[in-house]
């Protein structure tokens, strides 16, 4: 085991003690111990970047030598780049064709979150055409998609679960609930309110006072809605981790040294240029972009799986022993589109010398263009 400074100071060389505690540095602080397992969440998060840009260049497989990374399934280094993530971002928010006031956001972002699947949200518009909260329908919304578990098919992501919410809104079927959920939350004025918190902590805390939503769901619509301009928080003011990141935090560190894990998540944020330069690994940002603190909790989820194999020696939480997915790429990816007010855009347009045309997939990315 190595220790190290859970302050923005050098990160240590195996073996090297922990220098004395400055004066900026909290008195609880104390030197952490880590596992094999904290080296690999930093290779495994530029390894899997390294995938990303590849396949996004267009570049023959296989797209890495890592056998672990090659043979599973791994959600990306940066959330906003999933597949899910970017259909939300450019065929959910971002619509010149659609409303672009906050509750009109607010309300198709919900509305996809709740059933967080792709394939809903395109059955819906499918069938309605113009998805709005103006012209919302419990009973067209209801109709629909029980008709589609009649026929056998999956209308929620398996990605996570979504509490049924029946204790409180009396329905029999969960999607009913959702529905009535959705509308319970847009009556409440929920756009107006998120618009005017100053911090993401304020529009977490309201996003759970509302029935059968916990920390996790909380802090991803909070996210989500942070894509959009109804907020404009930093993603680096505020974290939570999920039952995932838990247990990957739990396989990288033995001694936490009282830090609790949302400290560590920010710890792995403030250090992250640090560590990889203390391995000899050149990570490629996201343009410029630094992992986020939620781009790092969500690391600690992927490198739980990727230990599983890699060091199946080193116990979690959950005692899960085998990754499930494997990977299985559908073609070339969608070259990214990510939220304006990051700055990034125009930068991806020239680093893959495409045109504002290349970035106009479908009729509902207009303002996917070169600019931010």
């Amino acid at each position: 085991m190595k220790a190290i400074n859970p302050k923005n100071q050098p990160a240590l060389k195996a073996g090297e003690r922990s220098p004395p505690h400055t004066s900026h540095a909290p008195s609880y602080i104390h030197p952490i111990r880590v596992t094999p397992v904290f080296d690999s969440y930093w290779r495994f998060a530029a390894e899997r970047q390294s995938v990303f840009r590849q396949r996004l260049e267009g570049q023959p497989a296989p797209w890495t030598s890592d056998p672990v990374i090659g043979t599973h399934k791994f959600t990306n280094a940066y959330r906003a780049s999933d597949r899910v993530s970017q259909f939300l971002i450019k065929n959910v928010i971002y619509r010149q064709d659609l409303p672009d006031s906050p509750p009109e956001v607010i309300f198709r972002i919900l509305l996809f979150k709740l059933f967080n699947k792709i394939e809903t949200w395109k059955l819906l518009e499918h069938t309605l055409g113009e998805i709005t909260y103006k012209n919302y329908n419990f009973d067209h919304y209801d109709t629909i998609l029980s008709q589609a578990m009649s026929a056998g098919g999956r209308i929620y992501s398996a990605a996570y679960i979504m509490p049924s919410s029946g204790s409180v809104f009396g329905h029999p079927a969960k999607h009913q609930n959702h529905l009535r959920l959705l509308e319970y939350m847009m009556k409440d004025g929920i756009a107006g309110k998120l618009s005017k918190q100053k911090k993401m902590q304020g529009a977490f805390e309201l996003l759970k006072s509302y029935p059968s939503i916990g920390n996790f769901l909380a802090y991803q619509f909070v996210t989500d809605i942070n894509y959009s301009e109804v907020t404009d928080f930093s993603e680096m003011d505020f974290v939570v981790p999920g039952p995932g990141a838990l247990d990957g935090i739990r396989k990288c560190f033995t001694d936490k040294a009282n830090l609790n894990e949302a400290q560590l998540i920010r710890l792995m944020a403030d250090n992250q240029e640090q560590e990889f330069e203390r391995l000899g690994i050149k990570f490629q940002s996201l343009w410029g972009r630094r992992l986020q603190l939620i781009d790092c909790q969500n690391l600690f989820c992927e490198v739980d799986k990727y230990a599983r194999v890699a060091h199946p020696d080193v116990a979690g939480i959950s005692g899960r022993t085998r990754i499930k997915q494997k990977f299985a790429p559908t073609g070339a990816l969608e070259i990214p589109w990510y939220p304006p007010k990051w700055g990034i855009n125009s930068k991806i347009a020239a680093d893959l010398l495409v045109t504002p045309a290349a970035l106009n997939t479908s009729p509902s990315q207009a303002k996917l263009n070169l600019g931010n």
